[in-house]
């Protein structure tokens, strides 16, 4: 066996390491919520960029800095691996980055309206501390667990990075509903640094630094070049760890698959037309549903595990039982019930029906004087322009006879803009929440346009629809203009129970649990032995399989929220299994570098999944087919998976470290 930080502890001690190591990822997991996630993008757009000229510059400065993190990470993380296996030092890399990533995102709490620079340089700092701080999380990992006990390790610190970064965020939804203004968001981003530095602490007492490997540097070699040097001698020997690079080949096609459901089930659920409450629920749904299923996921390879079969039964069960209860109860509970699309709102001799209408549209009435103006503005190094219709005379009204529920307005904003009234057939709509008339305030600091305003009507029908400029200007503005482009009659907003859908979803897990509990044993005995850590992926695998068939089919929020406790089922554990059947493969005394490695393949396989949906999406004008194509991703990858020789592996990185460590090879 290989000489790890658990010999000579007594087993207390030994739990006290694995907790220490898995509340790191309930601490960490609060960057990947908020910060990553939900909130900080919003906030990036609607007021750190709300100077730039439209949401979608805001949206592309984000995502560059996204993909400098990502390629700043990647070309860093392998070199500074080797150096922690050489001069032992994972823990203190890690507390350098997690340094980085806690001061990067608490200053977040400076940032403001039009400060998007900032809060670029702070975001692309934060998710340099956040991911470079995984890889020494993850190189600990078979220095803290013992092989056996990898799996179910691994597993629960995905367990617990659902569960804390799922209640943080939880916190800072109410933040965000109870201090006024950008507080709400700027406090949360500052309690994201809090959470994720305090839960960091344990594993700084409690881990002990991993030995260093023992080879030594050769004279005028520094620590720097040694590393570079073992990096190289890696590549150039990449036959002799086949059986790992066999399997970093399998990791990087699958996924990159379940990376990209992970990305688009909001946008592809969007676009069906599900409401934005449906999509945010069913996203918390995954959140903390996946956690016992990741407990369950890591205890299916363990041979000494005495409810293996229970729990293979209780996986299998779901992926049978989810899909054939959320088609059958879409087939048979009321339209209303199970959110199915309605039909789309037709239009009348008087009214608009359901699609979009330029300014300038027959449909719409002007009243005042109106001239044409034509905004533009470089996006990634391309020229967009807009037209949109503008008017400085008080009282000058843009009427919409229009036959459906929801509207959006889409409209520039400025420093000459001023306040314009939102009418209903003549009368002031007032705000359900607030019992306020609606009114928007169309004063910016600088021009920006491509801003979207959504106006809801209780019931549909047929009405009319008023923009009236009041000629009232916010305290900075220079005037009172108002500027329309296009408006967009929704399409019918989907019915559905969430109670009674998330009650069937509960009555279909109390059933799978007795079946499992009744027939686990006598039907899974034989089959639950070859669960090793690799088949439990491949099983993983089966069922994202089936989700990407049945999400090209599916039309109802019930078949939604089914699917997603299908994602929930396999999410945390296929990821799990994944990093700990990588750590089983890599010698310990070189887990830095290869952890190093492994994080440069987790970023590359964020790439081409995203390309082929695109890519399928444009080509079929639909998320339907390309969705339907990330089938591939785990064929292949799970084909490949199957052709890798787990044992053969494992013996060479035991073999390696009884090199490098003086020690002899396990058995």
């Amino acid at each position: 066996m290989t000489a790890t930080a658990y010999h000579g502890i007594s087993q207390q001690e030994y739990k006290r390491r694995i907790s220490a190591w898995t509340l790191y990822d309930w601490a960490n997991s609060a960057f990947a919520t908020t910060i990553l996630a939900a909130v900080l993008p919003i906030y990036y757009s609607q007021v750190a960029g709300a100077t730039l000229a439209s949401p979608t510059i805001a949206t592309a400065y984000w995502s560059r800095g996204l993909s400098i993190s990502i390629l700043i990470v990647a070309i860093i993380s392998p070199v500074l691996g080797t150096i922690s296996d050489i001069m032992r030092g994972k823990k203190r890399f890690l507390a350098v980055f997690v340094g980085i990533g806690i001061l990067s995102t608490g200053l977040l709490v400076l940032v403001e309206t039009g400060d998007w620079m900032l809060a670029s340089i702070l975001f692309v700092l934060g998710r340099v501390g956040f991911s470079g701080a995984n890889v020494f999380y993850d190189a600990l990992l078979p220095h803290v667990a013992r092989k056996e006990d990898q799996d179910r390790v691994s597993t629960r610190g995905y367990a617990m990075g659902y569960l804390g970064g799922g209640i943080l965020l939880a916190i800072n939804v109410v933040m965000i509903q109870f201090f006024p203004g950008t507080w709400g968001p700027r406090l949360s981003f500052l309690s994201v640094a809090i959470w994720w530095g305090g839960f960091s602490i344990p594993i700084f007492l409690r881990v002990p630094e991993p030995p260093a490997a023992t080879e030594k540097l050769s004279r005028g070699e520094n620590v720097v070049s040694a590393s570079f040097k073992r990096l190289w001698n890696t590549f150039k020997d990449i036959s002799h760890y086949r059986e790992l690079f066999k399997y970093l080949l399998a990791f990087i096609l699958y996924v990159d698959g379940i990376g990209t459901i992970i990305g688009v089930a909001a946008i592809y659920g969007a676009e069906l037309g599900f409401d934005r409450v449906s999509l945010i629920l069913a996203i918390l749904l995954v959140q903390f549903a996946g956690i016992p299923f990741s407990l369950i996921f890591g205890r299916l390879p363990s041979p000494g595990e005495k409810r293996r079969s229970f729990y293979l039964a209780f996986i299998v069960f779901n992926m049978i039982a989810l899909p054939l209860v959320g088609i059958a109860a879409s087939g048979l509970l009321s339209m209303d019930t199970i959110g199915a699309s309605p039909s789309p709102y037709e239009g009348t001799t008087e009214s608009a029906g359901q699609g979009m209408y330029l300014a300038n549209d027959p449909h719409i009435k002007y009243s005042g004087s109106w001239e044409s103006t034509v905004i533009s503005a470089e996006i990634l190094g391309k020229e967009q322009e807009a037209t949109y219709l503008v008017t400085s005379e008080p009282n000058a009204r843009y009427d919409l006879p229009f036959n459906g529920q929801d509207v959006t307005l889409l409209y520039s904003t400025g420093p000459d803009h001023g306040i314009w009234a939102v009418q209903l057939d003549g009368k002031p709509l007032v705000d359900a929440d607030s019992g306020e008339p609606v009114r928007i305030d169309g004063y910016n600091p600088t021009i920006r346009y491509e801003v979207v305003e959504t106006i809801e009507v209780e019931t549909p029908g047929e009405y009319v629809l008023s923009l009236v400029n009041t000629g009232e200007m916010n305290q900075d503005s220079q005037g009172s203009a108002m500027s329309i482009a296009e408006i967009e009659v929704l399409p019918p907003v989907r019915q559905s129970n969430l109670v009674l859908i998330l009650g069937l979803i509960f009555i279909v897990e109390l059933v799978v649990l007795l079946f499992a509990w009744l027939l686990g044993k006598s039907l899974f005995s034989n089959l639950v032995e070859k669960m090793n850590t690799k088949n439990s992926i491949l099983l993983s695998l089966l069922v994202y399989s089936i989700i990407a068939i049945w999400g090209f089919f599916l039309d109802s929020v019930i078949e939604f929220w089914f699917l997603a406790m299908m994602i929930a089922v396999v999410q945390g554990g296929s990821q799990a299994l994944s990093r700990s059947l990588f750590a089983s493969m890599s010698p310990a005394s070189k887990s830095g570098e290869f952890f190093g490695l492994f994080g440069i393949m987790e970023k590359f396989s964020t790439i081409l999944g995203p390309l082929v949906f695109a890519y399928a999406a444009i080509t079929f004008q639909s998320s339907r087919p390309a969705i339907l194509t990330l089938i591939v991703f785990f064929v292949v990858g799970g084909y490949l998976l199957t052709r890798v020789d787990v044992e053969e592996g494992r013996r060479v990185a035991q073999a390696e470290d009884a090199l490098l460590l003086g020690v002899e090879p396990a058995d």
